[in-house]
């Protein structure tokens, strides 16, 4: 079983930065793939960013192309998601996931992810 406890949204003006940690539990973290998601208010939930278990390949969001980044630290067991450049339009409540299939192809399906944050909020004023 792997637990993800998400932290470091709020509020923020436009044109700044937040960085989002991802802490998981479990020994096997470092073999999975992990996402970043997001959820607008009405809005359905949707893929930002993912990352290999490796750190070698990373995937975003054409709407979060060249101001997110996505990366990890296998020893520490953290995931972390970058920001910058933010606008009112990155509203929404981030969730991080795992995917335990470590040769999976397709990242940006949250329905191939096993495990899910409780999510943290990004309010983004305009």
């Amino acid at each position: 079983q792997v637990q993800l406890v998400e932290s470091g949204g709020g509020l923020v003006q436009a044109g700044g930065s937040l960085r989002l940690s991802c802490a998981a539990s479990g020994r096997t973290f470092s073999m999975y793939s992990m996402g970043w998601f997001r959820q607008a208010p009405g809005k359905e939930r949707e893929f930002v960013a993912a990352i290999r278990w490796s750190g070698g390949r990373t995937y975003y969001a054409d709407s979060v192309k060249g101001r997110f980044s996505i990366s990890r630290d296998n020893a520490k067991i953290t995931t972390y998601l970058q920001m910058n450049s933010l606008k009112p339009e990155d509203t929404a409540v981030y969730y991080c996931a795992a995917d335990r299939d470590t040769y999976r192809s397709d990242l940006t399906d949250g329905g191939n992810y096993d495990y899910w944050g409780q999510g943290t909020r990004v309010t983004v004023s305009s």
